[in-house]
């Protein structure tokens, strides 16, 4: 039978404290282990405890329970090593005791149940405190008291609130006027002045309840401001631009001061005034028809307002205004400006999908912005296009108009049938007076609207009412609309005799200006095509949307010349004024002053005291921009090729390796490259031409003579408008420089047969940004080769030298030009014929001062002068020669041959005249040079024979 017949018994729970850094727990209730077996040896005594996971799984690691007195079953828990308060305050874990069992080997030994040990971590001050900033700095206006200035915090790092918690702050520094108290807060114990100290720096230090003082002292530095006055700080009047700098920062020091003030609600507005440079901003100064192929738009469009021509005169009688670029703006005085489009125009704009586009400002030319008008103070509907148009076996009728700040289309899809729809649109921008682009896309029964690149929806009405159906003819006004009369149906096209009778009829009259004008008939245009034929490029931007501080907002209109910014914290909203940028993408901006504005409004807890800021005014300076330099070159001043090549069916290409280059040449600071002074540099960079232009100098060319040849193909292929006629041609539209090489090397000069000349002259210049920047201008001479073989025989002599004795000659040499030579008969005429004639004139004169000399010797001979007579009527030139001594380098270049004659003073040549005559032909200038003298040489002989 065993012995051992009861289990140990300890208590269910047991709270226990351990003081940090130390290992004994000691526990409440104390631990003690009791077994009825009691006094029984073995079975009555406890031979130890076990430790086991707590509820958390922690404990048994750290803890480990002993027993002091096996008979009174007595023990003590402690941690295997040093806890630390700040790593776990609390532990949990269960206990076991276990008996003797019935014998030393505690066979048979009981366990009792098991009880939970809870045990606390005491914290001991270990730490000091720590302050969270080194130094810490306010500024402060003088003449005040303040509640608190700054406040200093320092932390304590130990786990109990006893000892973790700062008591209280102190100012170590003496005799300075400021307070502190145990929260940290720093107030200024009198008023301030900043005159007698503009800043007070002292060090403070804390405590913690266990009387720990800080480890480092903490520095307070105070700025003494002198008196507030609130506004806006560091505005700066003047900003200047650079082209090419990107963006620039308008307001970089400028900050909102409200002197205490406390303010819920900020809103500034920034206006940028870009309306007096070109048509709202500054965009890229081409034609429209330019810009909208820049942009990618689907070609086909149609100019309902050309430049006024022979071929498109319906626009003659409108007066215009200059514009910044090229483009033509029309004025209409609401009274009788219309244009009436022809029948064949308005015939290819067939069909219920169509783009139109134009530019528009109300009011006219000289009208302000709209706090000088009154909006939509014209009572009567203002059309700007009017259309009736064939479809197939219907017609359709549109008008586009304003009224006040109402857009309207009004869309009659079928004028026999369908009742008509107006779209209608309400807009600031169509009673603003300023210019706006509007682009309206229809593919009925969808109609989309772009104001500035902005998409509108429109407001449907269907108009069921007694409206007169559009009578059933072709036609298109500009400006106006026809009214009830008739009396233009009949006209084909308007007569200047009819016309007033027409204005009679038409009403609705526009007031304002119109630009670019167009209409695309077919699939509309893309949005993005549409956002970059409006693109500004410059405006207002906002440098980093990230950065934006809590609570705050910005919104730029679609114009980017006027930026909102909206929050309610100071610090935030200086920061967000100070990243309002300018930016201007293009490379060439225009130069001029747009003025600036900053308007703000402030919303305060008390009104009654809020403050109100008067408006700011400046102005942005954009500075005028490095000229590019458009350098022409790779075509000689000379241009030399036989006659017969001008007159082949292809003519001679003008400027067959022409190089066009576009620099920039800017200043460089060469200070922080450790050089003195400044430099010029010169950049390569790509541009785009805008039109070249290659003009005959002198007298203009003959048609029926001489023409430039270009292919119309290619130029129209590229998008490119030509104008060929007998005083220039001209090249125009904007293109890369590639293209507009390209085109140029391709024109050719031709000429009629028999009709060579010995030279004509022509003009080479080109140009970009409309005309304002232009090239060098290269002047060509073309030579034309003529052969000589009619030279050969002295009785056409006189014939050869009318021919090469031409009124226009210049002074220029030979030297160093390539002069194609297929024929070896063939010579340049030029100086050096003007030099063989002076030559061959003192010639003359020597000759004939020799005959007169021969003369008085006959008369005076004697008797055997007969045979003296005789024998000096004979020409002997047996031993005549030509010594030559050119000073010129002459070279030939043919297809299949070169040659080249170079002699030097030291180094003659000798030619006979039976030696150039037996050769019948000559290949250099200078054989031709000796053959002309030789056959002068032969007259005088002739001449001499005969006088004799």
């Amino acid at each position: 039978r065993s012995a051992n017949k009861h289990k140990p018994w300890i208590e269910t729970e047991y709270q226990g404290i351990v003081m940090e850094n130390d290992n004994t727990v000691l526990l409440n209730p104390p631990l003690f282990a009791l077994d009825k077996d009691a006094p029984l040896h073995y079975a009555g005594e406890i031979c130890g405890f076990r430790v086991h996971n707590g509820p958390l799984g922690s404990g048994t690691v750290q803890f480990e329970a002993v027993v002091l007195d096996r008979s009174t079953g007595e023990g003590l828990v402690r941690s295997k090593e040093p806890l630390d308060c700040e790593s776990q305050r609390e532990h949990s874990f269960t206990i076991q005791a276990y008996d003797c069992g019935e014998g030393p080997d505690g066979v048979n030994s009981k366990k009792s149940h098991k009880a939970t040990v809870h045990v606390r971590v005491n914290d001991v001050n270990e730490f000091s405190p720590v302050f969270v900033e080194r130094r810490y700095e306010a500024s402060v206006p003088e003449g005040r008291l303040f509640d608190r200035i700054v406040r200093v915090e320092a932390l304590d790092a130990d786990c109990s609130p006893q000892y973790s918690q700062i008591c209280f702050y102190d100012i170590i520094t003496p005799n300075v006027p400021f307070a502190i108290d145990n929260d940290g807060n720093i107030k200024n114990t009198e008023p301030l002045d900043s005159k007698q100290q503009h800043v007070h720096t002292f060090w403070v230090t804390a405590f913690d309840c266990g009387k720990n003082r800080a480890q480092a002292d903490a520095q307070v530095a105070i700025t003494v401001k002198p008196s507030c006055k609130p506004g806006w700080m560091g505005w700066t009047k003047r900003v200047e631009y650079t082209p090419g700098s990107g963006s620039i920062p308008l307001f970089p020091s400028l900050h909102l001061e409200t002197c205490e003030e406390t303010v819920w609600n900020i809103q500034a507005t920034v206006e940028l005034q870009t309306g007096h440079i070109g048509k709202g901003c500054d965009r890229d100064s081409y034609s429209d028809r330019s810009v909208r192929r820049l942009c990618g738009a689907v070609r086909g469009e149609v100019d309902l307002l050309p430049p006024p021509s022979p071929a498109a005169n319906w626009t003659a009688a409108l007066p215009t205004l200059p514009s910044s670029d090229s483009s033509l703006v029309f004025s209409f005085n609401g009274s009788n400006h219309v244009a009436v489009v022809p029948d064949p125009v308005v015939s290819a704009l067939s069909g219920d999908h169509f783009t139109l586009q134009l530019w528009m400002r109300r009011g006219g030319a000289n009208i302000q912005p709209a706090t000088t008008q009154t909006r939509g103070s014209r009572k009567e509907e203002e059309i700007i296009v009017c259309s009736t148009m064939k479809n197939d076996d219907s017609y359709s009728h549109y008008s586009l108009s304003v009224h006040g700040c109402r857009l309207s289309l009004f869309y009659w899809p079928d004028v026999s049938a369908a009742r008509p729809v107006k779209f209608l649109w309400k807009l600031e921008q169509v009673c603003d007076s300023e210019w706006h682009h509007l682009s309206l896309s229809v593919q009925f029964p969808s109609v989309t609207l772009y104001v500035d690149g902005v998409t509108f929806d429109p407001a449907l009405i269907h108009d069921n009412g007694a409206i007169p159906n559009p009578a059933p003819r072709q036609r298109m006004f500009i400006g106006a609309c026809w009214g009830k009369a008739q009396i233009c149906l009949s006209l084909g096209y308007i007569l200047m005799t009819d016309f007033l009778k027409c204005l009679n009829a038409m009403s609705h009259w526009y007031h304002g200006l119109l630009s670019g004008v167009t209409v695309r008939p077919g699939s509309v245009e893309p949005h993005s095509v549409v956002e970059c034929l409006y693109a500004c490029r410059e405006g207002l931007d906002f440098g980093d949307l990230e950065t934006l501080g809590s609570g705050m907002k910005v919104h730029v209109n679609p114009s980017q010349s006027v930026l909102v910014l909206e929050g309610d914290d100071i610090e935030s909203f200086n920061r967000a004024v100070q990243q309002v940028t300018y930016r201007n993408s293009l490379r060439f901006a225009t130069p001029g002053v747009r003025p600036l504005k900053l308007t703000t409004s402030l919303r305060c807890f008390n009104e009654e005291s809020c403050l109100t800021l008067k408006q700011l005014e400046g102005y942005l300076v954009v500075l005028q921009p490095d000229a590019p330099q458009i350098s022409l070159s790779g075509v000689g001043p000379h241009l030399a090729r036989p006659a017969p090549e001008f007159e082949g069916s292809t003519g001679v290409p003008l400027f067959p390796e022409l190089r066009i280059i576009c620099s920039l040449s800017h200043a460089v600071n060469t200070a922080a490259q450790g050089m003195e002074g400044g430099a010029l540099m010169s950049d390569a960079v790509a541009h785009t031409l805008d039109g070249c232009e290659v003009q005959p100098l002198g007298e203009e060319l003959n048609p029926e003579r001489e023409e430039l040849m270009v292919d119309l193909d290619v130029v129209r292929e590229r998008g490119l408008e030509i104008i060929n006629t007998t005083a220039y041609i001209a090249i125009t539209g904007a293109e890369s420089i590639s293209v507009y090489e390209d085109i140029l090397r391709s024109i050719r000069y031709r000429l009629a047969k028999g009709s060579a000349r010995f030279e004509r002259r022509f003009r080479l210049s080109c140009s970009e940004m409309n005309g304002r920047y232009t090239s060098n201008e290269l002047t060509l001479e073309v030579n034309f080769l003529h052969s000589l073989d009619s030279l050969y025989h002295p009785s056409h002599l006189l014939a050869s030298q009318q021919q090469f004795l031409h009124p226009s000659h210049h002074a220029g040499e030979l030297s160093g030009h390539n002069l194609p030579n297929p024929h070896r008969n063939s010579v340049v005429p030029g100086a050096a014929t003007v030099i063989i004639m002076v030559c061959v004139g003192f010639l003359v004169v020597m000759v004939i001062l020799g005959v007169f000399r021969i003369r008085s010797i006959h008369r005076r001979g004697e008797s055997t002068r007969g045979g003296a007579k005789e024998g000096s009527g004979q020409w002997d030139d047996s031993a005549l020669t030509i010594i030559v001594n050119p000073m010129e380098v002459i070279t030939f270049t043919s297809s299949d041959s070169s040659y080249v004659v170079s002699e030097s003073p030291d180094n003659t040549e000798t030619l006979s005249c039976t030696t150039l005559t037996q050769a019948g032909t000559f290949s250099t200038l200078i054989e031709y040079k000796m053959k002309l003298l030789c056959s002068i040489l032969s007259i005088y002989k002739v001449a001499f024979s005969t006088m004799n």
